[in-house]
């Protein structure tokens, strides 16, 4: 990777973070959005996750067009037309995707408005695949983590405000118990119309900003095998959309679409680990060849699915008696306590980065997640009444005990968070109220520090094949599109308080892998001590 050295580099990061932001502010809105949708539209819990199906689904299949592109050509094309250019682009169609919106609430739709967050996604994919390797090369590789952490740290921030924002828009104040069927489709429109002019007008200050050439002169390195089990999980990806034509028109049940479709992503992944590892000849395998990564790949996948279900539908789970009766106005402080977690945790993790003594960072490791906590309540206190958000700071305590016996050890760190989140999330299944409301939402916490831990373990280990490898962690943003859907069935079937046995399951495998990940790479002689976990997600 080159990069050009120039003082032009700290505006130039200050100005790429935006979209950072945008990602998150969006992701996290979709949780404000989807309980809009599912009133306004007369949706089943499933139908109404098939909005996360299509937004997580646009990177993944963005990311999927790129990589056989790439490797059809020999040329890696994002590279060609430059990262500049490639952000650029991916704004302009998440643009064209928003306005696009407006056409579509007003058709009566829900095909036409997934249609158009699949667009919007498609542009996010470009985005993010251009823009994390951007922020590494603004700078030696050695401080790449710390830019990935301020990155990291805006992408959190837009997901306290998303749902913020989102639904003072819609709603106006949040002390008003306004049903999500009551919202007028023109303050739907605004939001849109809002969202579209800041990605052209973010688009154009990319464009007439002088930032510096970076360029990739890393080979593409062939992986004919590993095209096999990535086509599989593509059509599993077709099957859940195809659920609901098909169940109509052949009598079979959604359900055995959306489980089967799990189903055969996780055997093609697992089945990717034996194949490769029962042959000597490792050619054509790339970086699949190496367990560590594929059980990654399995894990992130994981990851993102449990991140992403436990609040896509939390705002079904908190319309119910049992949960408060709450309106869709009144949800978003729970989703941006949800969000503002995860923030809580990587505002945590990035200390590490940086070079400090050890009584120093283990103060700032105390100190920061009430600090980051309090900037929750902040800007959530701008719209509606926190008091009753106060006594989180218990579970944000838990979350710095964590810490401290984790030591910035992935392996130690993702086994520890992995089993609290199992435990989480049965003390959720076990009460109602608002401690269980609270135990659900601490799922943030411990999805806060997953992204780094598993990353690392993931490529540590892969060499030649370290980039490659990266770009197929990338694409298993694709749980997030799979996972919501499966828990929507079985809300659907068995309820939606018992459909989070499947974030249980989500942690568990996390825990698991760990240890997997861990006793893989002692097997190839690599000190899991001294594997580092770096930026976040």
């Amino acid at each position: 990777m080159e990069q050009n050295n120039s003082k032009s580099n700290g505006s130039a990061l200050y100005t790429l973070v935006t979209v950072f932001f945008f990602w998150g502010f969006l992701a996290a809105s979709n949780g404000i959005f989807i309980p809009f949708c599912k009133a306004h539209f007369s949706l089943t819990q499933f139908e109404s996750q098939l909005i996360d199906f299509t937004f997580y689904g646009g990177y993944f299949i963005g990311s999927l067009i790129l990589y056989f592109a790439s490797a059809a050509s020999k040329v890696d094309i994002l590279n060609k037309i430059g990262y500049k250019n490639g952000i650029i682009l991916g704004l302009v169609i998440s643009a064209i995707g928003a306005l696009i919106m407006v056409p579509a609430i007003g058709s009566g739709s829900f095909a036409f408005i997934l249609a158009t967050f699949f667009i919007i996604a498609l542009g996010f994919s470009l985005q993010q695949t251009a823009a994390n390797p951007f922020v590494v090369a603004l700078g030696s590789p050695e401080t790449g983590s710390h830019r990935l952490n301020f990155a990291g740290g805006v992408n959190n921030f837009g997901s306290i405000m998303g749902p913020v924002i989102v639904s003072f828009v819609l709603f106006g104040s949040a002390s008003a118990a306004i049903p999500a069927a009551d919202v007028k489709i023109s303050s739907v429109n605004n939001l849109y119309y809002i969202l579209a002019g800041l990605f052209l007008a973010v688009a154009i200050f990319f464009w007439v900003s002088k930032m510096p050439k970076v360029t990739s002169d890393e080979k593409i390195e062939t992986s004919n095998k590993a095209n096999t089990p990535l086509f599989i999980i593509f059509i599993a990806f077709l099957m859940i959309l195809a659920s609901g034509p098909l169940s109509t028109s052949t009598g079979l049940a959604k359900s055995i679409f959306v489980y089967a479709a799990l189903l055969i992503i996780l055997l093609s992944l697992v089945g990717s680990v034996f194949a490769s590892a029962s042959t000597k000849n490792k050619s054509g395998w790339g970086a699949m060849q190496y367990p560590q990564l594929v059980y990654g790949m399995l894990a992130i996948f994981t990851y993102v699915g449990t991140e992403v279900t436990i609040q896509s539908n939390m705002g079904a789970l908190l319309e119910t008696k049992d949960f408060g009766g709450y309106t869709a106005s009144q949800i978003a402080p729970f989703i941006s306590l949800y969000w503002g977690s995860l923030m809580i945790g990587r505002w945590t993790g990035a200390i590490g980065a940086f070079n400090l003594s050890k009584s120093m960072k283990l103060l700032l490791t105390i100190v920061v997640p009430f600090v980051a906590f309090g900037v929750v309540l902040l800007v959530n206190g701008i719209n509606s009444d926190v008091s009753n958000l106060y006594v989180y700071a218990v579970c944000v305590a838990v979350l710095v005990v964590g810490f401290i016996i984790g030591n910035q050890k992935p392996v130690r760190t993702l086994a520890l968070f992995g089993v609290l989140g199992v435990i989480f999330m049965v003390i959720g299944l076990m009460t109602t109220g608002m401690v269980a409301i609270y135990a659900f939402i601490s799922g943030g916490l411990c999805c806060s520090i997953m992204w780094p831990s598993i990353f690392s373990l993931s490529v540590t280990g892969l060499g030649k094949y370290t980039s490659q490898g990266s770009a197929f962690l990338i694409m298993m943003i694709l749980g997030g599109s799979i996972i919501p859907p499966v828990q929507g069935i079985l809300a659907d079937t068995s309820g939606i308080h018992l459909s989070y046995i499947v974030p249980v399951v989500g942690f568990a495998y996390l825990a698991f892998f760990a240890w997997k990940a861990g006793a893989e790479l002692k097997k190839q002689g690599i000190d899991i001590d001294k594997v580092e976990a770096g930026g976040g997600h």
